[in-house]
């Protein structure tokens, strides 16, 4: 199949960060599931209007309704003309489909996965993929273990030295430290770790990538980039949207699972991380891995110092009312299910004791937005005139990851004038001062970057655990304690009074987000 990028300079610009991936063919599992049709078609697209897909290039979807090949392709023609980030271009839309196939039946039916196999070996020779193959478990986490055991079964993921075989994981790893240990036990029966992609569609937004090469790339920032001279870090995940149809997910996930636990501790891991011997992938995971395992488990006392649990109540957003939590389809009108979570954890290491880390995710906010605010030190100001520098903020540098993506450097400057009025000045960068970037879903760096065989930005087995160790303390005793009387926030706001209080009690604040 064809893969010239006809689509502009956006495209040219994303096939120039690298050679097309390896032949190799795609079978996701669950791809009647939304995952598929909003996000890893129009991925799978926009690779290879960037040129970045191989010739010999197949999708196969696995699902159990009975579809024939040309039914499955018309499904998701007419679903990339819906969910398409960039024009579809006909020509190379129809090289794209004729390469995909439709292969029907329960996933726990052994029976199943021979007859993938036999279609595997098929397509491997008409479109010569060499037997490479990339499976994506689009479905859910109960079914995780059971997949890749029977792929095990069937033969489908073991190799020859001439082939590659690798498994994407979707989230959730787990749901507590005890249930991760088990599920990467029962993957290690099957596969090798090097074989495992634990993918988070967070670490392929631009801003996220950017975050190691704007760190160690720019010399001035290292020398600061510690207690000395930071007071605090604060990440924020903020969604205006509620859970949608996802009740019945929601009500066993909450905040803490679905968003902190592996989003915002992967951010804080990035922004806190020593500085790698090389971007190699182990290398910066080893980094990455280092600081979460210096975040010490809180004890009961600290946990109900240290976080703040709450949920939505009615409100208004963008001029709209819109519902409680438990008054959302598939949730208990007596649930206890946190919508919104705010930790403060200290990184006890030589470069951060001492600096705390501000986290906050939640549902039903004023804004969406997704940001990282480093906040530094006061200056010494009885240097300048008292007068002129009354409430005068400290320098912050902020990181927009969503849903605009830039860098902004708030530094102080006299304003013209005959008195010495300090004023805040943004030294600010956007994303769009490149030019014209190719729209993107989020999944394109991650899927390219697992049949490249990079797993820089995937998840290893030691850095989910690590994470876990954090978060279960929190869940255990949220269990064990009554819940706040909820819901105790409105739709709208920024959350919780007691989110506030959090900071207030240090003498801070949260950083206002426009």
């Amino acid at each position: 199949m064809s893969v010239q990028a006809t689509a502009g300079q956006g495209q040219e610009a994303l096939a120039g960060a690298g050679r097309p991936a390896p032949p190799c063919t795609v079978v996701i599992f669950g791809a009647a599931g939304d995952l598929t049709k909003r996000k890893l078609v129009p991925a799978l697209y926009n690779l290879e209007t960037a040129g970045l897909l191989p010739r010999e290039f197949a999708i196969v979807g696995v699902a159990r309704r009975d579809q024939t090949h040309e039914q499955f392709r018309d499904e998701l023609t007419r679903s990339i003309q819906e969910f398409a980030t960039t024009r579809v271009d006909a020509k190379l839309w129809g090289e794209l489909r004729n390469a995909m196939y439709f292969h029907a039946g329960e996933l726990t039916d052994p029976a199943v996965y021979a007859q993938l196999a036999d279609l595997l070996a098929e397509i491997a020779k008409r479109h010569g993929t060499g037997g490479n193959v990339l499976f994506y478990l689009a479905t859910p986490p109960n079914l995780f273990g059971e997949v890749v055991r029977r792929l095990g079964e069937a033969g489908l993921v073991q190799t020859d030295g001439h082939s590659w075989r690798r498994v994407i994981v979707e989230k959730p790893f787990g749901h507590d430290l005890e249930s991760a240990r088990a599920l990467s036990a029962e993957l290690a029966q099957v596969l090798r770790e090097d074989q495992i992609y634990r993918i988070d569609h967070y670490l392929g937004k631009e801003t996220v990538q950017n975050i190691l090469v704007f760190r160690f790339a720019n010399v001035l920032f290292e020398p600061i980039w510690n207690r000395t001279y930071v007071d605090h870090i604060q990440l924020t995940v903020a969604e205006t949207v509620g859970v949608e149809d996802r009740g019945n997910y929601y009500e066993t996930a909450g905040v803490l699972r679905d968003m902190i636990q592996n989003h915002l501790f992967q951010l804080l891991a990035l922004v806190a991380m020593e500085p790698p011997i090389s971007f190699a992938a182990d290398a910066v995971r080893d980094e990455k891995v280092k600081i979460l395992q210096a975040i010490r488990p809180m004890g009961p006392e600290e946990i109900l110092d240290r976080t703040i649990r709450a949920q939505y109540g009615d409100g208004v957003i963008d001029g709209k009312p819109v519902p409680a939590y438990r008054k959302e389809p598939k949730v208990s009108p007596t649930s206890t299910t946190e919508t919104y979570a705010a930790l403060k954890l200290f990184v006890e290491n030589w470069r951060w004791a001492g600096v705390p880390f501000y986290l906050r995710s939640g549902k039903r906010l004023a804004r969406r937005r997704t940001e990282i605010v480093v906040e530094f030190q006061r200056p010494p100001l009885l240097l300048l005139d008292r007068a002129a520098v009354h409430g005068v903020d400290p320098n912050r540098l902020v990181l927009h990851i969503q849903p605009d993506e830039g860098i902004e450097l708030q530094v102080k400057a006299k304003r013209p004038g005959p008195t010495a009025r300090v004023e805040t000045v943004k030294l600010d960068f956007s994303y769009k001062d490149f030019g014209d970037t190719p729209a993107a879903t989020g999944y394109e760096r991650l899927l390219y970057d697992c049949m490249a065989g990079d797993s820089t930005l995937f998840h290893r087995t030691d850095m989910v655990e690590a994470a876990w160790r954090i978060a279960t303390p929190i869940l255990d005793a949220w269990r064990a304690l009554p819940a706040p009387d909820f819901p105790n926030y409105l739709a709208g706001s920024w959350g919780p009074a007691a989110a506030d209080e959090l900071l207030h009690q240090d003498g801070r604040r949260w950083y206002k987000l426009e």
